[in-house]
């Protein structure tokens, strides 16, 4: 499974996700200029990426074959 390179690019956008999310929550914790300025922004990549994240998982088992 991890030799498959659709794999590999899953977990990438898997991550990607877990990042913008990580500094989103971090800027709502945090408050201040950073927070007014980016806290929309940010949830919006996050929703987007998330999005892709789950169009590649599904590609991924539809792929392999498997069954949901």
């Amino acid at each position: 499974m991890t030799d498959d390179p659709l794999f590999i690019v899953l977990l990438v956008a898997v991550f990607a996700v877990l990042i913008i999310l990580m500094i989103g929550l971090g800027g709502f914790a945090g408050g201040g200029a950073f927070n007014k300025k980016n806290s929309n922004r940010l949830m919006r990549y996050r929703i987007v990426a998330q999005f892709v994240a789950v169009l590649l998982i599904l590609g991924f088992v539809w792929l392999s074959g498997g069954s949901f």
